[in-house]
């Protein structure tokens, strides 16, 4: 485990050394209202190299970068008009867009990944948005953990992955899920991660979201094998195994497992969705060679929960 990294509670003077710390080139990470990111000045171009470097995260994945406002997004990048109305009804909140981005925005070009477009989100969280005006700078930040493994939803889950200059403590999050990112493909709206916003949300906005033409990375979290703990996932299991783990969902539980934790005993998929990954963290850390998955229904939220359960599930050769 790796514990070296400064904790603090997330009170004003602490949000205050996190602005610092960013101002001067520093990693910070700070709850949202989605999951815990780990933060850098998306100016600064070492800065945000040091974040792929501390996440091992391939460098052409891109970064979603944080930002007060829609008149602060709009000055990195152009709004087509379904963006405008999106930005109107989720922001703040737990929406990314992916954008055309400016010429001379001053960004760092890490942030796109070579694209030339640019994520954009503005969170809800309060300790968010207090970081944000102290620090008065674009904050580029991925989930705060390493690439690839199950995302961070407490302090406490950031500091077993990850070393760096200072951890905001502001809780665990409320939501539990990444942010949902939509992009646009020739101004049609076009869902490429399902996430805290169910694609119904976001529909009952814009109208029905396309998929993403093509298999190349255009935003976060569209890696085959992703959000993945230690052990191997099963899914959709209807029993359990010897030896296994049992992610369960709702009151009809197989029984024999080694540990068992339930999302939700009601079936409340937003209950589900905010217990995801701690649950999936507190499994991994039984001992069990596998977790079993129950089904989850794939409507609303369970579209994201699906998505970030296959994910993780899927083989892991070759990924950083």
């Amino acid at each position: 485990m790796i514990a070296a990294s400064l904790i603090l509670p997330a009170d004003d003077a602490a949000t205050e050394e996190a602005a610092d710390i960013l101002r001067r080139g520093g990693l910070v990470a700070f709850p949202t209202e989605t999951v815990y990111g780990l933060g850098a000045d998306a100016r600064n171009g070492r800065a945000v190299a040091a974040i792929f470097a501390a996440k091992g995260r391939p460098r052409f994945n891109p970064l979603i970068v944080h930002v007060r406002d829609r008149s602060h997004a709009a000055t990195f990048a152009e709004f087509p008009k379904p963006a405008h109305a999106l930005a109107e009804r989720f922001w703040p909140g737990a929406l990314t867009l992916v954008l055309p981005r400016k010429a001379d925005t001053g960004l760092s070009d890490l942030v796109s990944a070579g694209l030339d477009t640019i994520a954009l989100r503005v969170p809800s969280q309060p300790i968010a948005q207090r970081l944000l005006a102290a620090a008065g700078i674009p904050i580029a930040a991925p989930s705060a953990n390493p690439s690839g493994q199950v995302s961070a939803t407490t302090a406490a889950h950031v500091a077993e992955g990850l070393d760096i200059d200072l951890i905001l403590d502001g809780g665990p999050t409320q939501l539990g899920l990444e942010s949902s990112i939509v992009g646009f493909e020739r101004e049609q709206p076009v869902l490429l991660r399902p996430g805290a916003i169910p694609r119904e949300a976001i529909e009952a906005v814009v109208g029905k979201l396309a998929h993403p033409a093509g298999e190349t990375i255009s935003s976060p979290g569209q890696m085959l094998s992703h959000y993945a703990p230690r052990a191997r996932l099963r899914l959709n299991a209807t029993d359990v195994r010897p030896d296994e783990a049992l992610l369960a969902f709702g009151p009809n539980i197989p029984t024999g497992a080694r540990a068992m934790r339930n999302l939700s005993a009601g079936g409340d998929l937003v209950e589900a969705a905010a217990n995801l990954f701690a649950m999936l963290r507190e499994l991994d850390a039984s001992g069990a060679a596998s977790i079993a998955a129950m089904p989850i229904p794939e409507h609303g939220l369970g579209e994201a929960i699906n998505d970030r359960l296959r994910r993780a599930a899927a083989p892991r050769e070759g990924i950083s």
